[in-house]
């Protein structure tokens, strides 16, 4: 269950003063629930390129407090800078992290354009995946003639704008927006100075290839190795030593993984040597953490693993510190903004001294949750001393999914530890609300009676992971080792207990709730939930004999 996550890089055309940089830098960190990642001014192109995330609702509200600023502060009338740009925001991608479809990002590209236009009555055009046409596609193409081109370019027809008015805004000029996929800026140290010899393998592995002449003389195209990937080679002096510079357009048509062995094979192949490479800016998880699952698989292990280990064997296999120190925390996206819970972040003997508190939160939905993930992990640990074991290969690969699938859930239900808390925080919150009078009473009434769904949905998805939990570790049991079927089975009674108090804590809540139809939907899925546990326990209880080989 991935958190809903889109990254917006929005360029806006002034990079000199710093007030004005920092206005609009604002305006992004005004929005709840967006973290502004980075703002990089630029004297000579006189543009700054702002990064930030959030989720995708937010970040786009971002975007246009942003713009509403520049609208303001922007003149491009006396804008003069190196950078090619069209406009005053001059171009606004969105990109997704997790969570969030392409589909989902060029939606949101194409509201906020249309709101853009409408707002600021602004000429808008879309670009790459949310391009209304082919030749739209290619943000260079729309920006050909730049902002000293743009009356002309607007008053011909092919070159009307997908949203707002086809009259020049001398002002603002034009926005282009599309979404597009997450760009990875990665490089690639070899044991040479020569960087004649990097832009050799760039050539052989970038999809665009190289341009060679036949014994004829006639020009021929070959192409390279690497769909989504774009490379050159140079010489970095403060790292003494030559670089592919490479930057990955689409990291799951080609993973890092992919292109650092392709480097490996075309380097050793000219008698050289990767020694390391490097990661500019920031990494999703999952791009990092795919990497780790392909080394680990190709030692013949289970994947299985948690993401910090996977996170630390693709950081030495690929040799991230080979340069420069690699701070998972501060490179991979979804750990720089993630903050900790007050609850899963303490040591295990501190969480059941606040349980044991005389406070009613954390209890049984927060514990219930822990369960879960603790089954979880149960699952995840079979698998992982199941694959690579002689005498089952021919479970290695179901096993392997189940690990993967296993420490997914085990994340999902580590959250709902604190999320179940401040779910009954909220409850809490809504009953000290005032009720003077007629009109607080209706709204104290309502944010109970949100409070209370809220209370209810949160353990309601808890008993559905600690289902998902029970199944894993019942599979577990009866495919993966022997000699860890004993703690896939006590798994499974974790996830069944995690299961059992979810279900208490999702009666409760909706006992007192005015909306009939959500508490009945509630009540029968919890019945469905109670019956399969009650058959997956009787499953298990049918298979502890074999296991402890009483029969």
């Amino acid at each position: 269950m991935e958190k809903p996550l889109v990254e917006c890089v929005p360029n806006f055309s002034e990079g000199r003063d710093r007030t004005k940089i920092e206005a609009i830098a604002d305006a992004i960190r005004s929005v709840q629930g967006v973290f502004l990642l980075d703002v990089d001014p630029g004297v000579d192109t006189n543009r700054t390129v702002y990064t930030f995330i959030g989720p995708p609702e937010a970040v786009k509200e971002a975007a246009l407090e942003a713009a509403r600023v520049a609208f303001k502060l922007i003149d491009m009338r006396t804008h003069r800078g190196a950078h090619p740009r069209i406009g005053a925001l001059d171009v606004c991608p969105f990109v997704p992290v997790s969570g969030v479809s392409m589909e989902e990002c060029i939606e949101i590209s194409r509201d906020f354009g249309k709101k853009l236009s409408e707002e600021l009555n602004v000429p808008v055009y879309l670009y790459e995946k949310s391009a209304t046409r082919p030749e739209r596609r290619s943000l260079a193409d729309i920006r050909t003639g730049e902002y000293e081109g743009l009356e002309n370019k607007l008053a011909d027809p092919a070159w009307q704008p997908d949203f707002g008015p086809t009259h020049f805004t001398p002002r603002w000029g034009a926005t282009v927006t599309g979404a597009r996929e997450f760009l990875i800026a990665y490089n690639i140290n070899l044991n040479t100075k020569d960087k004649r010899v990097a832009h050799d393998i760039a050539l052989s592995i970038r999809e665009s290839g190289r341009t060679i002449r036949d014994s004829n003389g006639n020009t021929i195209k070959v192409p390279g190795l690497l769909q989504a990937v774009r490379a050159i080679g140079w010489y970095i002096e403060s790292y003494q030593c030559a670089q592919v510079s490479i930057n990955i357009l689409d990291f799951r048509t080609t993973p890092l993984y992919v292109v650092f062995d392709a480097v490996k094979k075309e380097a050793e192949a000219r008698g050289i040597y990767v020694i390391g490479s490097e990661l500019i800016g920031l990494i999703p998880l999952e791009a990092i953490c795919v990497c780790g699952r392909y080394y680990r698989q190709k030692a013949g292990k289970s994947p299985g693993l948690s993401d910090e280990e996977l996170v630390e064997l693709a950081v030495q296999t690929l040799g991230l510190r080979s340069v420069q120190p690699f701070e998972p925390e501060k490179k991979i996206i979804e750990w720089a903004i993630r903050k900790e819970g007050a609850l899963v972040s303490k040591k295990v003997s501190s969480f059941v001294d606040t349980v044991s508190s005389d406070s009613p939160a954390p209890g049984g939905g927060s514990v219930a949750a822990l369960a879960g993930a603790l089954g979880s992990a149960l699952a995840a640990m079979d698998a992982n001393l199941t694959v690579g074991k002689k005498g089952y290969e021919g479970v290695s690969e179901t096993l392997s999914t189940l690990g993967i699938k296993a420490q997914r859930l085990k994340n999902d239900l580590l959250e709902i530890v604190d999320e179940d808390t401040a779910a009954f925080n909220a409850v809490m919150d809504a009953m000290r609300l005032p009720r003077s009078t007629d009109a607080e009473r209706i709204a104290r009434d309502l944010a109970i009676e949100k409070a209370n769904k809220l209370a209810a949905g949160v353990p309601l998805k808890t008993a559905r992971f600690c289902l998902e939990a029970m199944r894993l570790c019942l599979e577990a049991v009866e495919t993966g080792n022997l000699n860890s079927a004993t703690d896939a089975a006590t798994g499974c009674l974790m996830a069944w207990a995690g299961l059992s108090g979810a279900v208490l804590n999702v009666r409760i809540n909706i006992k007192t709730l005015s909306d009939e139809q959500f508490a009945c939907t509630a009540s029968k899925e919890c019945d469905s939930l109670e019956i399969e546990a009650t058959q997956l326990r009787q499953d298990l209880e049918k298979s502890i004999p074999s296991i402890l080989g009483l029969r």
